[in-house]
């Protein structure tokens, strides 16, 4: 293909095609339609050509928009090494990092873990001053997180936790294995009956929902499960983070079904004393039981 070499900043700044090219028809064969494919703005970035870069997106003509949007934020986030050199990012361009780092990196003992460590650190301070008999943690993936609270109950001596989800096929067997752990599949709220048989009246329940994360779902949740949760304990609601830190996620989700539950539900207050961090998936998630 004939083209000039190097990018032209004007066009670029224009959102125009950056090549001056001589056989626009052979441009076009090669899948370089610089206005279909927005991702070519990026090129100059990452030193490769039109031609590759169209070659690339040809590629993900099968994707939904939604994904290829996703990956074109992916491609525009800072180019981060370390930390004294970031200090400039802000908040918002700070969390999608750490999101990314949480979902598609984080394991606990090699198992994948879907679990801000900033709110985990909390959940074992929590453990640590309730002591709770049953930990009840409804979505668990693979059971990373599942896994963790095992332990906790492990280091105290005492406590067990019963994980929910629609399927546990990805449940690691270590998780399976340990014998703090019991794990029920289907729909949560569906499973009430059968999670309430396994607890007896006088233990102390602490419930960890992090479920579809939808308006209805989150509602259901809370009210089907919080009966377990007595005085002093604590229902704690994940991912309220969408759409409050993170551009993803139901619209309204956790945040907005928190706000809806505590409004008619006066057993419950939202502690903030446990966002202090600053950071957390969990905005307005810690529901502490008053009477």
């Amino acid at each position: 293909m004939n083209t000039k070499q190097g990018l032209n900043p004007e066009r670029v700044r224009q959102g125009r095609n950056p090549f001056r090219v001589e056989n626009k028809s052979e441009f076009v064969t090669q899948g370089c339609r610089w206005r279909s494919n927005p991702g070519l703005k990026l090129a100059n970035a990452f030193g490769v050509t039109g031609v590759e870069i169209g070659q690339r997106l040809r590629r993900l003509r099968g994707l939904e928009l939604a994904s290829l949007r996703r990956i074109q934020a992916i491609l525009r986030r800072p180019n981060v090494s370390y930390m004294e050199d970031s200090l400039h990012l802000t908040l918002s361009q700070l969390i999608p990092l750490m999101q990314d780092r949480i979902m598609n990196y984080s394991t606990y003992f090699g198992v994948q873990t879907w679990k801000s460590p900033i709110d985990f650190w909390i959940y074992q301070e929590l453990i640590f001053e309730l002591k709770p008999d049953v930990i009840v943690e409804i979505g668990n993936n693979a059971g990373g997180s599942t896994l963790a609270l095992a332990h906790i109950c492990d280091s105290l001596g005492h406590g067990r936790v019963i994980g929910l989800d629609l399927s546990h096929t990805k449940v690691a067997t270590t998780v399976r294995a340990h014998p703090r752990i019991t794990l029920i599949e289907g729909d949560a709220c569906a499973n009430f009956e059968q999670v309430n048989s396994l607890i007896k009246p006088t233990d102390q329940v602490m419930v960890i929902e992090d479920s579809s994360h939808t308006f209805e779902n989150t509602l259901a949740v809370l009210e089907t499960y919080s009966p377990l949760v007595g005085p002093g304990g604590y229902f704690i609601v994940e991912d309220g983070i969408c759409h409050h830190g993170l551009n993803g996620g139901p619209s309204p989700g956790p945040f907005e079904a928190v706000e809806a539950f505590v409004s008619r539900n006066h057993n419950f207050e939202i502690d903030r004393s446990r966002e202090a961090f600053l950071i957390t998936w969990n905005p307005k998630g810690f529901l502490r039981r008053v009477a």
